[in-house]
């Protein structure tokens, strides 16, 4: 991955306010990449200083090796999942 890419990416979740999510998908769509693996991995290994919680999988869960911290730091904010979930509703709106 070269660094424009992982800009890309860092500056798309930087601009997710407080209180609302995108999905892995959304991010990788507005970066111009084609998997939302990439989006993950560059959050992973790069993404200790953004606000990585607010990226969410399709169906509007956590990863599961960072379920109980994200949705605990989404809660902090005002975001509630239900049964592990983020409900269709509240979903950020493309």
């Amino acid at each position: 991955m070269d660094d424009e890419t992982v800009e890309r990416v860092r500056a798309i979740v930087l601009a997710i306010p407080p209180g609302e999510t995108a999905s892995y998908g959304e991010v990788a769509a507005r970066a111009g990449l084609r998997s939302p693996r990439l989006v993950g991995r560059i959050l992973a290994m790069d993404g200790h200083d953004l606000p990585w919680h607010r990226v969410l999988r399709a169906d509007g869960t956590c990863a599961p090796h960072i379920a109980v911290e994200q949705s605990a730091r989404l809660r902090a904010e005002g975001v509630l999942l239900v049964d592990g979930r983020l409900p269709r509703p509240a979903r950020r709106a493309r």
